[in-house]
């Protein structure tokens, strides 16, 4: 019953997730024709005009199905054959792993430190609303709005104010978590995978995005909130009773994360760890949404005040994957084979792989179902962080050990 159970959810979350990544695609590929039937204005637009998108994505997505079709079916000439099983099957020793991740590091820290001298002042709009916000922590009284939300952030604040008063520079701390960013990205596809050449494929998709090297130095986009959320997924399998304490810290640093609540209560689920303990995990993240709520409500909170359904906002969203993240081609082209793939790896028995796979799916529809509920925020390039995290994990967990 439990191994019907288990491939039922299977199937559902893949061809859930497939179907999402399919209308992303097509969004991509024909930019016109969400516009064309859901802005509120007329256009001349042509529905089926397709982008430069059309070529890439099909030729990426079909060669490399094909390969892997092939490989799974043993048709492959046996030199190429070996060769690719040898990859899936190789790894690293702990001192190379140790080697490899800390030369990724220096290199990284190397190439990107100037950006700290470089001032945020006039290089973004919105770092006006954080200057201000700024001035009057931890106050939360302002006739604007956005300062308002700004300083709702309690955590985010909190640290932004301790890398000014501390290291005199507010950038030092969104540095460092870009930093652990990438060093625990490693941590949960090991975990995930058990090999650790997995965990250095997962560092190096990470570190290849342009929208991580974009905003890992900038302040007022920093990467707290998906730092801390990856820290209580990887701490369910570790110490759990300080998971549901790291996904708080997450939520109070940009409340965008709440939507990936379903997501984590699948992850434990999943996790391997016994049916008392999650019970428990689940019952110490339930408390921590009472908790969040409570805040919200008795505090000066304002997401009470900036609620406004439109279902247009929700599909002309989905719009935005193809110019938000036009400059990460890879993780573009690479979204839909990750995706078959996953389900193939979760069949091997590796469960977790089913939890990627509705993470990814959640990175999709985060902006979209947040832009359906308020006119408040914009679906920014930043925020697609969490998507190029779970497919760079994913690559990595494709190369995961049989269970």
């Amino acid at each position: 019953m439990e191994q019907k159970s288990n491939n039922f959810l299977s199937y559902l979350v893949f061809l859930s997730t497939l179907s999402i990544v399919l209308i992303s695609l097509f969004a991509i590929i024909f930019p016109g024709f969400l516009i064309s039937n859901y802005f509120p204005y007329d256009t001349d637009l042509e529905p089926f005009e397709s982008s430069i998108w059309l070529i890439p994505v099909l030729s990426f997505s079909f060669v490399v199905l094909a390969l892997g079709f092939a490989y799974y079916k043993g048709k492959l000439p046996d030199q190429i054959y070996k060769c690719i099983k040898f990859v899936l099957n190789f790894e690293t020793s702990k001192r190379i792993t140790l080697i490899i991740i800390i030369t990724i590091l220096i290199f990284y820290i190397g190439f990107s430190v100037n950006e700290l001298s470089i001032n945020e002042d006039g290089q973004w709009s919105d770092y006006e609303v954080l200057k201000k916000a700024l001035e009057i922590w931890p106050s939360t009284e302002s006739d604007d709005i956005y300062v308002q939300e700004q300083n709702s952030r309690y955590v985010r604040m909190s640290l932004l104010v301790s890398s000014l008063e501390i290291f005199q520079n507010i950038k030092i701390l969104p540095f460092v978590a870009s930093i652990s960013l990438l060093v625990v990205t490693f941590f949960i596809t090991y975990q995930i995978s058990h090999k650790r050449f997995s965990g250095i494929i997962a560092m190096l998709i990470l570190l290849q995005s342009h929208t991580f090297l974009h905003f890992d130095t900038v302040a007022v986009y920093e990467n707290f909130w998906i730092l801390f959320f990856l820290l209580s997924l990887y701490l369910i399998n570790r110490k759990w009773q300080l998971s549901s304490a790291l996904y708080l810290l997450a939520i109070f640093s940009k409340a965008f994360i709440f939507v990936f609540f379903p997501s984590t209560i699948f992850y434990i689920c999943r996790a391997k760890i016994s049916s008392k303990k999650k019970i428990w995990v689940i019952c110490s993240y339930v408390g921590a949404i009472l908790v969040i709520l409570a805040v919200f409500s008795f505090g000066n909170s304002i997401y009470n005040d900036i609620i406004t359904i439109s279902d247009s906002e929700f599909f002309l969203a989905l719009n935005t994957l193809g110019y938000t993240l036009r400059y990460d081609a890879f993780i573009i082209l690479s979204i839909l084979p990750i995706t078959v793939g996953l389900f193939f790896v979760s069949r091997r028995g590796i469960l977790q792989a089913d939890s990627i796979l509705v993470l990814i799916l959640t990175s999709l529809l985060a902006g979209p179902f947040i832009s359906m509920l308020t006119e408040f925020y914009f679906v920014l390039p930043y925020r697609f962080l969490p998507l190029i995290v779970f497919v760079a994990i994913g690559i990595g967990v494709f190369f995961s050990k049989k269970d």
